[in-house]
């Protein structure tokens, strides 16, 4: 059951060569103070969208008591000229994100990043990987991460299209493993929500599935929720019918393992699949 409406504002945060670029805010009602928080990144390949895409998902996560953020980032072909600037910017998101989020009572232990396709696999990169050289992140600045339909295994496409990905995304030929999530899966990571349809033609739900294994077997929690026969993309509001879902299976992770008034548990083994979403 959803809250009463919450405020929704905007705001910049300086990107990494200096810019400004957009953060949408939406915050739980009047005089209620956020459990968890959550910043959001929007999918497009790295050269299309905004931060406007998620504005639908935040809002509904607000109203569900979290205090949630739809961040835009330079984009390929216009301001950035690589993947390193996209990640970048979303590591500085999240720098601005935290900042915001402590003025509402919430620190890192309460905060996650996520995304959609592209956002996504941003949020876990700025998570898992640091820049130059590329090696885990001991301290990722976040508690979890959300992804939708995320490509996580860019090592997983054939030569031709992965050369097509590492052309598009600005990746020098050959060091797409140092841009794919699943090749720094380590013990600590932080939690991971994966929501994916099992029809999905961009990254095929084989990928995430094994990013879900590779995870629990170093003792990490990562939920996979797959939507049977649902593609990229599905979780949209719209005619696939599954925004509902996606929602309320996000507000529940990100209430479970974050909320700030929520006693401290001990740590323990990763999670499996999780039950499919019809």
């Amino acid at each position: 059951m959803l809250m009463t409406t919450g405020r929704e504002s905007s705001t910049t945060y300086e990107a990494a060569d200096g810019s400004e670029l957009p953060m949408l805010l939406f915050e739980p009602a009047e005089g209620a103070r956020p459990k968890a928080g959550i910043v959001m990144f929007h999918g497009g390949a790295l050269r299309k969208g905004s931060a406007d895409g998620l504005a639908p998902h935040c809002r509904q996560l607000a109203a569900r008591g979290i205090f949630a953020a739809s961040a835009g980032y330079r984009l390929i072909g216009q301001a950035a000229v690589n993947i390193d600037d996209c990640i970048a910017d979303a590591r500085r998101a999240v720098e601005h994100f935290v900042g915001s989020a402590v003025l509402r009572g919430l620190d890192s232990s309460h905060l996650a990043s996520g995304g959609s396709s592209a956002g996504g696999h941003l949020a876990l990169v700025a998570a898992m990987i640091t820049p130059d050289p590329p090696l885990p992140v001991s301290r990722p600045g976040v508690a979890a991460v959300v992804a939708l339909n995320p490509v996580v295994d860019l090592l997983a496409y054939p030569s031709e299209r992965l050369r097509i990905l590492e052309r598009d995304a600005g990746i020098a030929a050959g060091r797409a493993v140092e841009y794919s999530p699943i090749e720094f899966v380590r013990p600590g990571n932080p939690p991971v929500l994966i929501q994916h349809g099992t029809h999905d033609e961009v990254a095929p739900v084989g990928q995430v599935r094994r990013f879900r294994d590779v995870m629990v077997q170093a003792g990490n929690d990562c939920v996979l929720l797959e939507y049977e026969r649902a593609e990229h993309a599905f979780h949209y509001p719209g005619p696939a019918g599954h925004f509902d879902d996606v929602i309320d299976a996000t507000a529940e992770f990100l209430l479970d393992r974050l909320a700030a008034d929520r006693a401290s548990a001990p740590p323990g083994a990763g999670t499996g699949s999780g039950a499919a979403v019809p």
